[in-house]
Order: structure tokens, then C-alpha cells, then sequence
């Protein structure tokens, strides 16, 4: 039972024929509720006129063995004693009216005194109304009574009581309650069959979506994409959101296997470099190259630093809550360069950005190294404000980046000038962690052209 309704069908099948199945009772009960009443009213009206006509003729003072009563309908006419004045043909009993008794003074069941010659009146109010029963030839049966007064030609007030019977309310009502009885549970059956196959149909594409991503995950094959449904509804556009986060996971596992191979290669050169150098030491010390060792170290040091860095920028790492002076910062790292190429500083004041003053040290040192590698004789570092933004531009009068490469060049372990040399070249981590630094201050990093030709590399950061 848990597992039949734990699906969707199900529930949306079972919720749908709730909500019918209340609605359908309310409307039913209302339908009832106003035919009742309706016929209710048309039964009072008859009863009004009834009792109106019979009081009519009281008021004339005709006799009440010369009354026309109606046709098989109870009258009881009632005085101001309360006894029983005079009562319609054939009525046997009644209950609900002025009195239950159904005899004209013990006697007979009806009167013929004359009346005094003139004319009574009837009583312009409007008619009291009640419910009650009357045996009418021998047939028993509900009725609607209308009282309305009258006084005849000497001055006696009565009250003639008239009743209209019920039977065409409560058959009329009967009939629509055992229509809806039979109808309400045949209704609700294919409204749930209806829901069921519907949801059924519409949730076709969501299986199919589950079990390819089951596949996906069994075969860990993340090339493989779900189907996606030519219908532009909640569903496809569910499959086609699902292919785009198992494009962007593929993406990010190949990127991570790239760069875990890429790693290993550039790790295992200046340890195999280290090894050779230490074990030739070992057996020729007068042969050791203690500044090759050393430079070797520094080299393994620092990849592993920039390896470091980039796994906790991968894990989310967020800088802290900090201000960061970007003209102060510039100008100090400018002073720590060496002289093998000049850096000029343009602008002054102060350029407050929120971060991590170490990762954007960070930046600005790969971005100089980066200007002073490729650069012939000079190097330009420029910082101003710009629409609340901090822009640190860093230009060269190099080479430059060729236009198809100014993308590829952010990515980590991609050097454009195969050739070089490691040593003179790096590891091609600098931009990329730069890149991601300046990402996670909520920034950007480009490169263009430069006014002198080379490079020109903007760092854009939100003002604090």
C-alpha cells in the first residue's frame, strides 16, 4: 500500500478524486438544499392560495356546507375558542394545523349555520406557515399548511388552516439524491482513471529521464545524455537542464583528469631532475650542483604552492572579509621586481577592493612575472576607478596574444611557446589561478592589446 502510493501517479490520481468527490458532495448538497427549498416555497404558495380562497368565502358569509373546498387537499377552519369550525371533505386526521381534532363540535365535518347577512374581511398579513401531516381518503401524506385569518359577517374571528402536499418536493428531491448516489462513485472512477492514465502519460518522459541517469551512474559514462522530449513543458525543459549539468560535469571531470596528468608530468620533471642531482652528490660530492638542487627545490616548491591554491579555489574557498588598498598594493609589488625590466606605475589615491590581500598579491605578482617574461623593455602597471570598480591593467610592449589564444591562455598548464623552457616559462599556472582569484572577488580578468602592442591584461574588481 506504502509503495502504490508513494508514486506520483497515485497520489495525483487518489488527490484528484478528493478534490472531485468534495466538490461533486458540496454541489449535490447545494442542488438539494435549493430544490428543497424551491419546491418547499411552491407548495407554501399553493397552501397561501388555498387558504385565502376558503377564508374568502368565509368573509362573504357564506355557509360552510356550501364552501368549495379544494380537491383533496386538507382545510381546517378553527375559531377563536380553538375549536373545530368546519374541515374539508374526506379528511380523516391532520397533524401541524390549528388543532388535530377533525370534528365540527363532536358532530358532524362541517357546519351549515347560516350566516348573518353582510360581509366579514381577511386578514391582510401575510399567511403563518408550518409543517405537518393530514390522512385525506385514506391516505397519509406531508403537508405545508397556510393560516390565514378571516372574520366573518357577525364578527367571528377564524383562522382557516390550508395544506399543500409535499409528495412532489420529496419525490423531486429522492430522485436527484439516488441520481447522485449512483453517479458520484461512477464519476469519481473515471475521474481517477482519467488522472491516472493522464499522469501516467505526462510522467512517461521523467522515467525515461531516471532511467538513463541510473545508466549514467552504473556505466559512470558521463557522455551519455537523456532523452528530451519534443513536448516545451516542465519535463523537457528538466531533460534539457539535466544535459546541461551532465555537459558541465563531464567538463569538470575531464578538466580535473587533465589537470591531475598535468600535474604529475610537471612534478615528475623537477623531482627526477632533484633525484639525479642529490644521487650524483651522493656518489661524487665534489659533483654536486648544490644551485641546480636548490633551484630545483624552489621550482617544486612553488608548483606545489599553485597546485595548493588552485585545489582550495576548486573547493570553494571564499576570501575573507578584509580591505585591500590596490594603489599601496601595486606600488609594493612593483618595488620587490627585479631590474631585468623596468615597471612604471600610473595613478595615484586610494583604491579600496574587499578580499584577500595575499590572493591579490598573488594575482598582481603572476600578472608582473607574466608582463616582464614576455615583455622587450617595458612594463606598465595602471590602477583607477571606474563606475564602482577598481581596474588594475598591467601592459607590455611584447609580442601580444594572438586574438584566437587570449581565451585558451586562462587554462591551467597552457603554455603558447612550446619551445621554452620550463625555467624561463613556468608551469602556465599563473594566469590561470589569477584568473580564478579574481573570480572569486567578484571580479574578472582579460587580456587585450596594449597601446605599445604587447599584451594589456585587466584586472576588474568591485570597490569596497
Amino acid at each position: 500500500m506504502r509503495r502504490l502510493f508513494g508514486s506520483v501517479r497515485a497520489r495525483a490520481a487518489l488527490g484528484a478524486t478528493v478534490v472531485v468527490a468534495v466538490a461533486l458532495v458540496a454541489a449535490g448538497l447545494a442542488v438539494l438544499l435549493v430544490l428543497r427549498a424551491n419546491l418547499i416555497d411552491q407548495a407554501d404558495l399553493q397552501a397561501e392560495v388555498d387558504a385565502q380562497n376558503v377564508a374568502s368565502q368565509v368573509a362573504v358569509g357564506r355557509p360552510y356546507g356550501e364552501v368549495e373546498w379544494p380537491d383533496d387537499r386538507p382545510v381546517q377552519v378553527v375559531g377563536e375558542d380553538g375549536g373545530v369550525v368546519a374541515v374539508s371533505e374526506d379528511l380523516e386526521a391532520i397533524e401541524g394545523a390549528g388543532s388535530p381534532e377533525v370534528r365540527v363540535g363532536g358532530g358532524t365535518g362541517k357546519s351549515d349555520d347560516a350566516e348573518d347577512p353582510g360581509r366579514g374581511e381577511v386578514s391582510g398579513d401575510d399567511p403563518r406557515l408550518s409543517s405537518g401531516s393530514a390522512t385525506v381518503d385514506g391516505d397519509r401524506a406531508d403537508y405545508r399548511f397556510a393560516a390565514v385569518e378571516a372574520t366573518t359577517p357577525r364578527g367571528q374571528t377564524v383562522t382557516v388552516y390550508a395544506g399543500a402536499p409535499l409528495a412532489t418536493e420529496q419525490d423531486a428531491v429522492g430522485t436527484v439524491r439516488e441520481a447522485m448516489l449512483i453517479g458520484l462513485p461512477v464519476l469519481l472512477v473515471v475521474v481517477g482513471g482519467v488522472t491516472w492514465l493522464v499522469t501516467r502519460r505526462s510522467l512517461r518522459p521523467v522515467e525515461g529521464i531516471r532511467r538513463e541517469m541510473a545508466a549514467i551512474t552504473a556505466s559512470e559514462d558521463l557522455s551519455r545524455r537523456v532523452p528530451e522530449p519534443d513536448t516545451h513543458d516542465e519535463v523537457a525543459r528538466l531533460a534539457v537542464t539535466t544535459n546541461e549539468t551532465l555537459a558541465a560535469l563531464e567538463a569538470s571531470v575531464e578538466r580535473q583528469r587533465r589537470f591531475v596528468a598535468d600535474a604529475s608530468h610537471e612534478l615528475r620533471s623537477p623531482i627526477a631532475s632533484l633525484r639525479t642531482q642529490l644521487e650524483v652528490g651522493a656518489a661524487h660530492p665534489e659533483l654536486l650542483d648544490v644551485e641546480g638542487a636548490v633551484g630545483d627545490t624552489v621550482r617544486l616548491q612553488g608548483l606545489a604552492a599553485d597546485l595548493l591554491l588552485l585545489a582550495r579555489l576548486d573547493a570553494g574557498e571564499r576570501p575573507g572579509p578584509g580591505r585591500v588598498d590596490m594603489g599601496a598594493l601595486v606600488r609594493e609589488e612593483v618595488s620587490q621586481r627585479a631590474d631585468r625590466v623596468p615597471v612604471a606605475v600610473v595613478g595615484e589615491g586610494a583604491f579600496e577592493v574587499a578580499g584577500s590581500r595575499g590572493q591579490l598579491a598573488r594575482v598582481l605578482g603572476n600578472l608582473l612575472d607574466n608582463a616582464q617574461r614576455h615583455a622587450r623593455s617595458f612594463v606598465e602597471v595602471s590602477v583607477r576607478g571606474e563606475r564602482g570598480a577598481v581596474v588594475v591593467g598591467v601592459a607590455d610592449d611584447g609580442a601580444g596574444v594572438p586574438v584566437a589564444e587570449r581565451e585558451r591562455i586562462f587554462e591551467r598548464f597552457v603554455r603558447l611557446d612550446d619551445a621554452r623552457t620550463r625555467d624561463d616559462g613556468g608551469a602556465g599556472l599563473g594566469l590561470a589561478i589569477a584568473r580564478d582569484v579574481a573570480a572569486r572577488h567578484g571580479g574578472s580578468l582579460s587580456v587585450g592589446e596594449g597601446k605599445r602592442g604587447g599584451a594589456l591584461f585587466t584586472l576588474r574588481l568591485p570597490a569596497a
